[in-house]
């Protein structure tokens, strides 16, 4: 199956999994709307997932507060669906629940207006992330809210994932949309971004993206280019992996600071 934007990719998926497996790298699965997805062919492609990739050592799982180790789902525009139709599959006592089956798993919803989290809440979802890079561009993109989801996640017992991106500019596809562009200011974008979400002392902290590169999301290495159509973002005056050596940084400090919250 594919997305409008794009080619099927399940033939990739192998080829995916095995790299990353030789660099100690896991897999999650980002779940895009595609035409007709509701509770009932989420819940066919999580067994399709689960079926075909799940005994592979680079198939992420997730270790929850209970000590199981669970696959973990990103649903991205899950708001598209109703809270009603998700809480079917998501719910223990739902029609088809996956609840306590062998495709049980963590699923994470994308927050992006307010009233979207008592939504994700009733829908059965295990959690909210935010993904969008531009900050202000929606409420859950907004670093200023960041708090008050995180709490409003603890009080119900979800995890909240916030998003962090390097900077924003999608103007090559996206003409109109110029308002929301955000500079990456030689990294401290992105720096302000992971300072945000390491102030709630969230789980998990997601990163939009490694190559979107028609978002000007993109975090891996860039080398100057221009093509007679488009020209390409670089990190010029800095090195060509500025952002994997910034990312790397900050997850060592993430992970101190997990330690400490701990104690």
């Amino acid at each position: 199956m594919a997305d409008d934007n794009g080619e099927p990719s399940d033939d990739l998926v192998p080829a995916i999994l095995d790299t990353a497996h030789q660099y100690s790298i896991q897999v999650a699965f980002h779940i895009q709307p595609y035409k007709g997805r509701d509770d009932i062919t989420v819940h066919e492609n999580i067994k399709y997932i689960i079926d075909m990739y799940g005994s592979h050592g680079a198939f992420y799982r997730y270790k929850n507060s209970m000590g199981k180790s669970l696959p973990l789902f990103y649903i991205y525009d899950s708001y598209l669906t109703s809270p009603e139709a998700w809480a079917h599959l998501l719910t223990p006592n739902g029609p088809h629940s996956i609840r306590n089956t062998p495709y049980d798993g963590v699923f994470i919803a994308l927050l992006v207006e307010e009233g979207h989290t008592h939504d994700i809440l009733a829908a059965g979802f295990d959690g909210m992330y935010t993904y969008f890079a531009s900050n202000g561009f929606s409420f859950g993109s907004s670093h200023q809210n960041w708090k008050a989801v995180k709490n409003f996640c603890d009080a119900n017992n979800l995890m909240f994932i916030p998003s962090v991106g390097p900077g924003y500019i999608d103007t090559s596809i996206r003409p109109w949309n110029n308002h929301n562009t955000r500079n990456r200011v030689n990294g401290k974008y992105y720096e302000t971004a992971l300072q945000a979400a390491l102030t709630v002392r969230p789980e998990i902290v997601s990163i939009t993206s490694f190559n979107e590169w028609h978002e000007g999301t993109q975090i891996e290495k860039a080398v100057p280019k221009k093509t007679p159509t488009r020209l390409y973002l670089d990190y010029l005056p800095h090195q060509p992996s500025l952002y994997l050596e910034l990312t790397r940084r900050w997850a060592e400090h993430f992970i101190k600071e997990k330690e400490q919250w701990l104690m």
